[in-house]
């Protein structure tokens, strides 16, 4: 079936993505000025956090401008597996700054540890939480709304930027108190495990586009849904496949009918079916093959609505 399809609304994305790249890149400035000043190791590590930010960063806003593009002759399908390739670089980026801070922190534990000015330490982090807790919740907002997983991965980010504070905001309150300095590098290989720990994370997302997973359940049932309220007019369904590309949905299938219907027949029923489906679930391109229905899958479409009847019924 031919059909066109509306743009997805990426202009807020690509907005978002650019505060976020300006406001990492403040903070940088903020956390290396500062944590010069003050010798911490802990700040110094955020530094190199925001670092490994500002890159990802920069990928986030790249790959949700180029995702944004149409499908063309070339890319029929869209410019959606870009952000895949965020997601990936935002892995990799955060697990060198792991690794870099790893070796500082060790540094400092079995050599000498110079004094901490924990008051200029703590100004450093106490900004850069309030600003990430401001950012995550907003970019959390528009990845749940535009499903970008380059603004996804990279929400994830800022969250894990609020949790790395709140430790060096401990440590660095420690070291005030006891006036061990250990605890100052302590945090540090702390933040470094955590930084792994989201690296990880962010891979296996990445991961699971790249192989085309089909789409969460949930979705699933949303199409079934839609199938089984046609079940007057259909003789059930078969093939159905789903992926992710980007922000973008991609759905097919065949759909069974009557034998004796003609393709006049059963195009509008097949169009409706589209739509319902691209309404339900925004940000999806559906498209569907008919078929004249041969009996071979009647069983379990048959099926799929006796479940759906009862579930209906036991609700009412």
């Amino acid at each position: 079936m031919s059909h066109e399809h509306t743009d997805l609304g990426h202009g807020a994305p690509v907005r978002i993505a650019a505060i976020s790249l300006a406001v990492t890149a403040a903070l940088l400035v903020l956390k290396l000025v500062l944590g010069l000043i003050s010798g911490s190791i802990a700040v110094l590590s955020d530094a190199v956090d925001s670092g490994t930010d500002l890159a990802a960063g920069a990928a986030a806003l790249i790959s949700v401008r180029l995702s944004a593009q149409p499908a063309d002759e070339e890319h029929p399908y869209g410019h959606g597996k870009v952000e895949t390739i965020s997601a990936s670089v935002a892995a990799t980026i955060v697990g060198i700054g792991g690794g870099v801070v790893v070796f500082q922190a060790v540094r400092r534990l079995v050599g000498h540890s110079p004094d901490i000015d924990v008051v200029v330490g703590l100004a450093a982090v106490l900004v850069s939480a309030a600003a990430n807790v401001v950012l995550a919740f907003f970019m959390r907002r528009e990845a749940k709304r535009s499903q970008s997983m380059a603004l996804r991965a990279e929400t994830t980010h800022l969250q894990t930027n609020v949790v790395q504070a709140g430790t060096i905001i401990a440590g660095l309150t420690l070291v005030g108190i006891t006036g061990a300095k250990v605890f100052d590098p302590l945090v540090a290989l702390g933040l470094a495990a955590y930084m792994g720990w989201t690296a990880v994370g962010l891979v296996r997302i990445a991961f699971s586009e790249m192989m085309d997973t089909a789409l969460p359940e949930h979705d699933l049932a949303v199409i079934r849904d839609v199938l089984v309220e046609h079940r007057n007019e259909l003789r059930g369904f078969h093939r159905l496949r789903t992926r992710r590309a980007g922000a973008v949905r991609h759905v097919d299938m065949h759909l069974l009918f009557d034998p004796h219907l003609t393709i006049t027949d059963v195009h509008p029923i097949s169009d409706g079916i589209e739509r319902e489906i691209e309404e339900r679930l925004p940000g999806t391109i559906c498209v569907i093959h008919v078929e004249p229905d041969d009996g071979r899958h009647a069983e379990e479409f048959e099926a799929l609505v006796r479940e759906r009847t009862q579930a209906e019924a036991a609700r009412e």
